[in-house]
């Protein structure tokens, strides 16, 4: 082998053992919590009322936003040894182990004269005293002090200390410096009924070795201990000691030492204590409301005073963020609804946009019809009545007819000759080629010189050339042509006039026609409005617009003609028409 395939085969070994030594860390980090192990066990998991089967898996994945989890845990149910003690953890939401809270107690009973029990009045003991450290020897006392009152018809109590709490309360109880006193009234001092019993100075020790005045009691008596102390200020202590869910033990004086007392007296009771209590029975922790992320639930053993063990048993879960409250719901929830905005604009617009069209074809339909209203009175009326005229001059020239009928034909002629330019007014008026400013202005020079000539009055004409993009319906130009033809007629008729000035201007989106002569004028105030200016009026507030006038004696009159036309502002020729 040679030292190329030497160093292959190293590099071969190398990498299959750093892969090999990657899966064993994959396995490490991914292998399963450990529901159970030989001493305490996670039993159950429930979520809103609904069991999550366990199975093998050490992670669950919960419903997001539970109301409610819990868990139940406990000893192993085929252990022949119960643990003494269980305590828990959430890990993600407790902040330090938790545990079941037992309870033992501490109580008065009184009995009658018979010696039967009348009542009895309990103080209860649970957890665990501040500063525990395990065992009553090294760990610090609480010093308690209760009064109460004799009942009636009682005779005499005895002190009772008992671990008879609930069936699976285990741990640790002493109790020392324990006195009964009983009042008796101001500057007097309480008279000891019941002394410590375990004071060395007075200790009096009973025929079977306990205290004088107290026995053990109990389904389990030898549970109830003397305990010996290292505390300092107390070297003996009544304990119990509970490692039994079966059974119970008690320390309680004897009732034929029992000393008398009277209904009403006030007794006052004092002791130390220390003790740690817990359960160890199957339990169940319930959990409200846990926000979403990662969770490691822990169930460990305690020993008999509450030190930890071993023994622990973990199930990992996680609560996974509630839908609407993760990004992608948001920004499914912005992206549909801008889509939704977006479709609506486009639904709108295109329901805009069918019916302008509508509008549009309604108005195409409408300005056919007039072009063929224009074309129809052009063609056939108009021809009639021109018809009448030519037919009209001709009469008046036949030598036959008397001077009275050739007059009457003359008058004819010219009630035709006016009919045919009414008709042409009508016509351009209804044509929709016309709707437009520069076919308004190019109309008003024509009328201007039509209506003047006869009259022999000269007409100045002033306009640009306006702007054919700027519309104007059929009534706007109907109205303002009308206008104007009664001001001008009004100066032809009244004014005596040597000149008529026309002027139109469009500027900044408004229409100004004016029509000026140089005649006789009047006083606008002291003259009474004839019909004709209050139709200039009425007519140009059909329309929008004003209607303004200017006259003195002598010096002529002005007709001003505005009205605002939405649209662009195109700049003002000045190139009149003259």
């Amino acid at each position: 082998m040679n030292t190329r395939t030497i160093r292959a085969t190293e590099i071969l070994a190398w990498l299959t053992r750093v892969c090999l030594g990657g899966m064993g860390l994959l396995f490490a980090v991914s292998s399963p919590a450990a529901l159970t192990n030989d001493r305490v066990q996670i039993r159950a998991l429930t979520v809103n009322g609904a069991n999550i089967p366990l199975g093998t898996s050490g992670r669950h994945r919960l419903p997001p936003a539970p109301e409610t989890v819990s868990l139940g845990f406990g000893p192993v149910t085929n252990l022949s040894q119960n643990p003494l003690r269980i305590r828990f953890k959430l890990d993600g939401f407790d902040n330090d182990w938790r545990e079941p809270a037992g309870e033992m107690r501490l109580s008065i009973r009184f009995f009658d004269e018979s010696g039967d029990q009348l009542s009895e009045v309990l103080f209860r003991a649970a957890g665990q005293t501040p500063g525990w450290t395990g065992s009553a020897d090294n760990s610090p006392f609480l010093r308690r002090s209760e009064a109460v009152t004799v009942p009636p018809s009682a005779r005499g109590f005895w002190v009772v200390l008992s671990s008879a709490g609930p069936p699976t309360t285990v741990g640790v109880y002493a109790v020392s410096d324990l006195s009964v006193s009983r009042e008796r009234g101001p500057g007097r001092p309480p008279e000891v009924l019941v002394p410590w019993a375990l004071d060395p100075a007075t200790e009096k020790p009973g025929a079977d070795g306990m205290p004088a005045g107290w026995i053990r009691d109990g389904l389990r008596p030898s549970m109830a201990q003397i305990l010996n102390l290292n505390t300092t200020g107390k070297t003996r202590a009544f304990g119990i000691i509970d490692d039994d869910t079966n059974g119970h033990a008690e320390w309680h004086t004897l009732k034929e030492f029992a000393p008398p007392v009277s209904a009403g007296e006030r007794l006052v009771i004092s002791w130390s204590e220390a003790f740690s209590f817990g359960l160890a029975g199957a339990a169940e922790v319930n959990y409200a409301d846990l926000p979403a992320g990662y969770f490691r639930f822990r169930v460990n053993e305690l020993a008999l005073g509450g030190a930890p063990r071993e023994a622990e048993a973990s199930l990992e879960f996680d609560v996974p963020q509630a839908f609407w409250k993760t990004p992608w719901f948001w920004v499914s929830l912005l992206t549909a609804a801008g889509a939704a905005g977006v479709g609506a604009w486009r639904y709108l617009w295109w329901r805009r946009l069918q019916y302008q069209l509508a509008l549009l074809e309604q108005q195409r339909a409408i300005e056919r019809e007039r072009l063929r209203i224009a074309q129809d009175i052009h063609d056939d009326l108009g021809a009639r009545v021109t018809q009448i005229s030519l037919l009209s001059a001709v009469a008046q020239r036949k030598p036959s007819l008397s001077d009275e009928a050739r007059a009457d034909f003359g008058t004819v002629s010219q009630m035709t000759r006016d009919l045919v330019s009414a008709l042409y007014e009508t016509v351009w008026a209804v044509n929709p080629e016309n709707d437009n400013l520069e076919a308004l202005g190019n109309f008003l020079c024509q009328m201007g010189t039509l209506l003047c000539t006869p009259a022999q009055l000269p007409c100045r004409l002033e306009v640009p050339d306006l702007p054919p993009s700027v519309p104007l319906t059929s009534q706007v130009r109907h109205n303002l042509i009308m206008a104007a033809k009664e001001a001008i007629h009004n100066v032809i008729k009244h004014a005596h006039a040597t000149e008529v000035r026309i002027r139109i201007v469009f500027q900044a989106a408004a229409l100004s026609i004016s029509i000026q002569d140089d005649g006789c004028g009047f006083d606008p105030n002291a003259t009474t409005h004839g019909n004709g200016l209050d139709n200039l009026k009425r007519r140009l507030e059909a329309i929008g617009g004003t209607f303004t006038l200017e006259s003195q004696p002598g010096k002529g009159t002005t007709v001003v003609l505005r009205l605002r036309i939405p649209g662009e502002s195109p700049k003002v020729n000045e190139e009149t028409r003259n």
